[in-house]
């Protein structure tokens, strides 16, 4: 497909109020409207060749989804959709909320496994973000001193989360936009 499609898990609603934001700073030329994960079929998944992806934290660290506590499906239960699937020529950009504070030893946390699978199914990952700004102990979704992709503390820093999209939008979207061109 010729757009960017944006899929978000959530609980609580907050990544969908994110995806959301994010579409909006996209615009409808380049991006559809973001769809839950949950309420996601793998061929409509598969129509893009540049995605967005978010995810809450869950857990200590784990793939949302019914096993862990959510209240509705999530990451967890699509996954096992995509084996056997090969993502190659897919470029995925990963963002993921998480409460530094509250959860300061395994702040989002949750994005690694994300990204353990995208880029275990040889999806092209983008968009990593930098630790600076934050405040926490620890976080598994660190590779190379920098988190895999943006991160954002709705509960302790709501307001940087704008800026902080529209810095990684500026960032990734010449990235994705490769992706679209080669579908055009």
């Amino acid at each position: 497909m010729s757009k960017i499609g944006i899929f978000f898990g959530t609980d609580t609603g907050s990544t969908r109020l994110v995806a959301k934001k994010i579409f909006s700073l996209l615009g409808e030329e380049l991006a559809d409207k973001p769809k839950n994960i949950n309420r996601t079929s793998l061929d409509e998944f598969l129509q893009y060749d540049a995605l967005i992806l978010g995810t809450p934290s869950y857990g200590v660290g784990d793939l949302p989804g019914l096993a862990v506590g959510c209240q509705e499906r999530n990451w967890q239960e699509f996954v096992p959709y995509l084996d056997d699937v090969d993502l190659s020529g897919k470029r995925v950009a990963l963002f993921g909320l998480g409460n530094q504070e509250r959860y300061a030893s395994r702040f989002a946390s949750s994005l690694i496994q994300l990204y353990r699978v995208f880029y275990g199914y040889g999806a092209d990952i983008i968009g990593s973000w930098s630790t600076e700004g934050y405040q926490f102990e620890h976080s598994d979704a660190i590779i190379d001193n920098r988190f895999v992709g943006l991160v954002l503390d709705q509960r302790t820093q709501p307001f940087l989360t704008e800026e902080r999209i529209k810095t990684w939008l500026a960032q990734i979207t010449p990235q994705l936009l490769p992706a679209l061109q080669e579908t055009a």
